[in-house]
């Protein structure tokens, strides 16, 4: 069963999500008491929009010859980019045809009974941006790492604050063994990019 936002609030009470909005918010308040629109975020009809960090944001840079392999993966060919700001707020550059890794604002705690898939927003979808659905299992635990790729021949912005995903809460029977009972290799996954692990 999808879960409805009277259950994503009161969840939210108990820790699942850190920080939480119980509302969409679509417009902040600036320090001149004027407003700025954003990418929403918050608690919504079935879901809950969560924000990209202004932590970090590596990019795959292109290495001629080289092949990335998830077993044997090489950090050397992420690189950090710059966190840039102007009146529309912070944001980060993916450039175009290119990949990067992210990370989720808020940390989440997953019921034992729970399935949380992450989907990308619609707005980031319609500027060629898409993110990697990627579930989050009973009992896991940790800030997601967000997979963007820009498959436009145009560079975009992604901004860091602001609304980058919706989670989707699906409840199921309960399981007998959760993603902690196995020892998840990206259980507890700190305020920063997690690179792939075998």
């Amino acid at each position: 069963m999808l879960k409805n936002d009277r259950w994503i609030i009161e969840q939210a009470k108990t820790g699942m999500i850190e920080p939480f909005e119980s509302s969409l918010v679509r417009e902040i308040e600036l320090p001149d008491k004027k407003f700025r629109k954003v990418l929403s975020y918050g608690s919504s009809s079935y879901g809950y929009d969560i924000r990209l960090s202004p932590k970090q944001f590596l990019i795959f840079r292109h290495i001629p010859g080289t092949v990335v392999d998830p077993k044997k993966f090489n950090p050397d060919n992420l690189e950090s980019v710059p966190l840039h700001h102007d009146e529309n707020g912070d944001y980060f550059i993916i450039p175009a045809h290119s990949y990067g890794l992210g990370i989720a604002l808020e940390k989440l705690i997953v019921p034992p009974n729970i399935t949380i898939i992450c989907l990308g927003k619609s707005t980031y979808a319609r500027c060629s941006i898409i993110l990697n659905a990627t579930p989050a299992e009973a009992c896991w635990r940790g800030n997601l790492t967000l997979e963007l790729s820009n498959s436009s021949s145009a560079d975009c912005r992604v901004y860091a604050n602001e609304g980058i995903a919706q989670l989707l809460f699906f409840e199921g029977e309960p399981c007998d063994v959760t993603y902690e009972d196995r020892l998840g290799k990206y259980q507890d996954q700190p305020h920063q990019v997690v690179l792939p692990r075998v």
